[in-house]
């Protein structure tokens, strides 16, 4: 399930974004920052490069490459988006 970003309260994204430019395996090899690396996570949702996605089975939201989620998906969440 994709949740629109536009949707969350602003602290909410802001601790899922740190959350995921903390993970392991997420350092792009560049010696950015954690709050350059959230600004960038941000620059791409507003570009709608990156959407947040909602696991419903196991409750955990991770994000993902719009062209790496079904195009259903993407439909459902362009009908339902606050822009």
């Amino acid at each position: 399930m994709l949740i629109p970003y536009q949707m969350l309260e602003a602290d909410t994204l802001q601790r899922l974004l740190e959350d995921f430019a903390s993970r392991d395996g997420t350092d792009n090899g560049h010696a950015d920052n954690l709050d350059s690396r959230v600004t960038q996570l941000r620059r791409q949702l507003e570009r709608k490069q990156v959407v947040i996605v909602f696991h419903p089975d196991t409750g955990e939201t991770s994000l993902a490459a719009r062209h790496a989620v079904p195009a259903d998906w993407l439909q459902l969440l362009d009908e339902n988006n606050v822009n």
